[in-house]
């Protein structure tokens, strides 16, 4: 299909793009990679009055390390997230999940930034900020990953604001993610990432609910010296997901207790 009739400006600045935004009002959109917002406007399921391009904000495209903090800039590509060697060291796991979005198209094109700021319950990247307790800094503030993500295509961006970076902490220690799809570049009908961080474990779980899922009660399980297969058995402790048309919700649940047990189980060795 066609999209519906839009504007569409090219910004070179974080702040040019601001007051594009706020010049086109509510129904603006920011284009980064494309690769979720475009095929939503081609099935007409979005429909913004215009489009502000960013990809010319060079400064936007950075991965660093400092203070024990990895910055992550919105525009930074998946591959590049993949195959650096500052996030191999600092958070595997993170370029981990990085070579498992999409294809070679997708990885090429599609970016942080616009994996969070979208908001997709089966986006990969909000499981593990809101797990690690990430930051999403925007050109106005920083807010907590917990207080970031509203309901499914939902977030606390205002009108006007522009996500610049996500501040992950370091964490090196022992790490999964698994991504339960039917073909290898689909989306995750259930994803579960597994981290050890500061003696205890995170875990997080995609696609189960409109935003991501932090699994407190398998936290609090393993902190008191639970197996990781008894342990998982509360990874749906309070899940209410919607089902579709490659998975009922109690199947859902099924997968979410069935691989967080495989995800602790794969990072421990």
């Amino acid at each position: 299909m066609i999209p519906a009739a839009f504007e569409y400006a090219h910004a070179s600045s974080v702040d040019e793009a601001s007051k594009l935004l706020s010049k086109f009002g509510e129904d603006a959109k920011v284009l980064a990679g494309g690769h979720s917002l475009i095929p939503l406007m081609r099935l007409r399921l979005a429909q913004p009055a215009a489009l502000v391009d960013i990809n010319g904000i060079k400064e936007l495209d950075n991965i660093s390390e400092r203070g024990g903090k990895l910055h992550i800039g919105a525009l930074t590509r998946h591959v590049t997230i993949q195959n650096s060697s500052v996030v191999k060291d600092k958070l595997p796991l993170l370029a981990e999940i990085a070579g498992e979005v999409g294809d070679n198209q997708v990885r090429n094109m599609g970016t942080m930034g616009g994996v969070i700021a979208h908001a997709d319950a089966a986006g990969d990247y909000p499981t593990l900020a809101l797990m690690l307790d990430a930051d999403v800094v925007t050109n106005q503030r920083t807010i907590h990953a917990r207080d970031f993500f509203k309901d499914l295509f939902t977030t606390s961006l205002g009108p006007d604001e522009i996500v610049t970076e996500v501040v992950f902490p370091v964490a090196n220690g022992p790490h999964k993610y698994i991504k339960f799809r039917r073909r290898l570049f689909d989306w995750a009908i259930v994803g579960v990432a597994a981290q050890k961080m500061n003696g205890d474990w995170r875990i997080g779980l995609t696609n189960v609910g409109p935003t991501p899922v932090r699994a407190t009660a398998v936290e609090e399980a393993l902190h008191k010296g639970a197996k990781p297969e008894e342990a998982a058995l509360h990874a749906s402790d309070g899940l209410d997901p919607s089902g579709d048309l490659r998975a009922s919700p109690e199947y859902k649940k099924h997968l979410a207790r069935v691989l967080t047990k495989r995800a602790i189980q794969q990072a421990q060795q």
